[in-house]
């Protein structure tokens, strides 16, 4: 198997006869805050079955000084190096079929690698691309994850009921495959989970649970999240039980869940089988990533 240009977009198996798809993609890195984004994607991939139809060539993009390969033992003997690379899989479900690309954020040549993702979507007849993406914020652990779904097209986001995007400043890749579709004129849905920053280590099983759920709503797909939302809720519970051993953490998630509340409240009149199970952070590691985070806002007190 060799590139088919120099985007280094490699086909191992052509997809045919794909029923209505959609391209879905998420990317590790600065996109992806606790890892939620992407096991929103591998939760999509392994529950439909999903099979590898092409990648793209880590040579092209990636930085292995940034990223580096890892070497693994194969039967406890031969040692085999394993390349971080983005993978499109075929993932089939009732009501349509998916392409998932499950990847990592290139490290340069931004332009060339979406071409290769649009490569991929033209060939298989997408519909639309849809990109997940979670992002640190000023949230609370304690509250809903509220899911922002943004678009550039005015039809889609009358249909879907989504927002156009405000943002200004630095993005990542997402952003970038994001426009690159709107100059291709190919419809695409950026969807976006906040990830509460006092806890940020991975997984974070209730912002991955909101992605899918709006994802579902938006394709109008059924997708069995019960265990999931197991998972999600063993997770508020683990968290609590640690926040409720400090003072400090619990004044700070209250004050958070007062602002997140008077913004519900001001929306509103505006208005008018997968499950993490053993990845699940323990309880020392969720105490040891609010310690840290303790320490930091300490410490950035006592410069002040």
């Amino acid at each position: 198997m060799v590139p088919t240009d120099d985007d280094g977009l490699i086909w191992e198996a052509r997809p045919s006869a794909l029923r209505r798809p959609v391209l879905v993609a998420a990317f590790e890195g600065w996109n992806d805050a606790a890892d939620a984004a992407t096991f929103a994607t591998q939760w999509l991939t392994q529950h439909g079955n999903g099979t590898r139809a092409a990648h793209i060539d880590p040579e092209a993009h990636i930085d292995f000084q940034a990223r580096r390969p890892q070497v693994q033992l194969v039967d406890g003997v031969t040692r085999a190096v394993t390349w971080p690379e983005s993978t499109f899989y075929v993932a089939r479900y009732p009501e349509r079929d998916l392409v998932v690309l499950r990847g990592v954020e290139p490290s340069y040549r931004w332009k060339s690698f979406c071409r290769a993702v649009l490569d991929v979507a033209t060939e298989t007849s997408c519909e639309m691309v849809v990109t997940f993406g979670a992002l640190l914020a000023d949230v609370p652990h304690t509250r809903e994850v509220r899911v922002t779904g943004t678009a550039t097209d005015p039809t889609l986001i009358a249909s879907m009921e989504l927002e156009h995007s405000r943002y200004e400043g630095p993005t990542g890749i997402v952003g970038v495959l994001h426009d690159a579709c709107r100059v291709a004129d190919v419809a695409s849905v950026s969807l976006w989970a906040p990830v509460p920053h006092y806890i940020a280590s991975p997984p974070n099983p209730p912002a991955s649970l909101a992605i899918l759920e709006r994802f579902g709503r938006l394709l109008q797909m059924e997708l069995d999240l019960s265990r999931v939302r197991r998972t999600a809720e063993r997770w508020r519970e683990q968290v609590d039980q640690v926040a409720a051993g400090d003072d400090d953490i619990q004044s700070y998630v209250t004050r958070l869940e007062a602002r997140y509340d008077e913004d519900i409240e001001l929306d509103d009149e505006d208005e008018a089988d997968e499950d993490w199970g053993d990845e699940l952070p323990t309880g020392d590691e969720i105490a040891n990533e609010l310690e840290r985070y303790l320490r930091d806002q300490r410490g950035q007190q006592g410069n002040d």
